[in-house]
C-alpha cells in the first residue's frame, strides 16, 4: 500500500471449495493510515474516522468465521481511495487539472466527486476541505494500480469462482451508516438499509428473503433509500450470469458504543443477526443456482 510498505491493501479469505455461495466484502473499514497520509490531512483526528465504516470489518470477520462465507476486507483507508467509486470519478481540481488523456465525459455511474466524495474524498460537511495540498497525478495513478485495480480484480475472480461451483453467487457489500431520521412522526428510523440498485443488482426473491428475515428478527429495515448501492454493485452484479449483489448498511448504534468509537454492547447481537441472515440467503442462492441454466449444466456434467 502506498506509504505503508509491507501492509496489504486488502486481504481475502476463501475456502476452496466454498461451503456457501456468499462473499462478504468490506470496502470502507480500512484503518492502515500511513503517517504521510495523516500529515497531509487538515483534521485527521476528526476526518479519518468519519470516512470509515467503523469496525464493520470486525462484523464481517465474525460472520465469515461462523458461516464459511468468503471475506474480502480493504485495509487501505477510504481517505486514501474510495473503493466504492469508479476509477475515473475524480475531482481533477484536487490535482491541478485533468491530464490530457482524461475522458471529458462523466463516468457511467455518476460523478460523486462533485459532492466532495469521489474516488479521493475532498471535503466533509462541517469540516470542509480535507487536504493541505493538492495530490500529484503520479500518486493517484499509484493508488489506482495498487489498491483499486487489484481489489476489484480479486472480488470479481472470487465471485466467479463461487458462481462456477454453485451456479449462483451473492455478494453482501457491508457498510455502516450514522443513525437515520425517522420518516414520519411517531415512527422509528430504520436500523438497516438493503440496497439492490432498485432491482438491477440482485434477484428479487433473495431481497424478499432478506427483508423477511429482518422482520422475523424484529429489526427495522428500508429498501434502497437512502442507500441503493454504489460502484461495487454497478460493477460486479450480473444477474443473468448468476452474480447477485446486495449492499447492506447497518446503523452504527447497533454495534458501537455511545461514542461511535469502539465495539459496544450490541456488537454480539448484531453478529448473531448477520450470521442468521447470511445462512438464510446462502440457502436461497444455492436454490437459485440449482435451478439456473448454469446449475443444470453443472449437474449434468457431474
Amino acid at each position: 500500500m502506498p506509504g505503508n510498505p509491507g501492509v496489504p491493501a486488502y486481504t481475502l479469505k476463501l475456502t476452496d471449495p466454498s461451503p456457501i455461495p456468499v462473499v462478504i466484502a468490506v470496502p470502507h473499514a480500512g484503518r492502515a493510515y500511513a503517517k504521510s497520509l495523516l500529515d497531509r490531512m487538515r483534521h485527521p483526528g476528526f476526518a479519518a474516522p468519519r470516512l470509515e465504516d467503523r469496525y464493520a470489518d470486525l462484523l464481517g470477520e465474525a460472520v465469515s468465521r461462523h458461516t464459511g462465507a468468503a471475506l474480502l476486507i480493504a485495509h487501505a483507508p477510504r481517505a486514501m481511495l474510495d473503493l466504492n467509486r469508479a476509477s475515473d470519478d475524480v475531482d481533477w481540481e484536487m490535482l491541478g487539472g485533468a491530464p490530457a488523456d482524461a475522458s471529458a465525459a462523466p463516468s457511467a455511474f455518476g460523478r460523486r466527486a462533485r459532492s466532495g466524495l469521489g474516488l479521493i474524498p475532498r471535503r466533509l460537511p462541517g469540516l470542509g476541505e480535507l487536504w493541505k495540498r493538492r495530490l500529484d497525478h503520479g500518486e493517484l495513478t499509484e493508488r489506482i494500480a495498487s489498491i483499486h485495480q487489484p481489489y476489484h480484480g480479486a472480488l470479481a475472480a472470487t465471485l466467479e469462482q463461487i458462481r462456477d461451483r454453485w451456479g449462483a453467487a451473492l455478494l453482501v457489500d457491508l457498510h455502516s451508516m450514522p443513525p437515520l431520521a425517522a420518516r414520519s412522526p411517531g415512527e422509528k428510523a430504520p436500523e438497516f438499509v438493503v440496497g439492490d440498485r432498485f432491482g438491477a443488482s440482485c434477484d428479487g426473491g433473495i431481497v424478499a428473503s432478506a427483508f423477511s428475515y429482518l422482520t422475523e428478527s424484529a429489526r427495522r429495515a428500508a429498501h434502497n433509500r437512502p442507500y441503493a448501492g454504489g460502484y461495487v454493485l454497478e460493477r460486479h452484479a450480473c444477474r443473468h450470469e448468476g452474480l447477485h449483489c446486495l449492499q447492506l448498511e447497518i446503523d452504527r448504534t447497533c454495534y458501537l458504543d455511545s461514542r461511535m468509537a469502539e465495539p459496544g454492547p450490541g456488537f454480539q447481537a448484531t453478529v448473531e443477526l448477520l450470521i442468521g441472515l447470511v445462512r438464510r440467503l446462502a440457502v436461497d442462492v444455492a436454490d437459485l443456482g440449482r435451478t439456473s441454466d448454469r446449475g443444470r449444466w453443472r449437474a449434468a456434467a457431474e
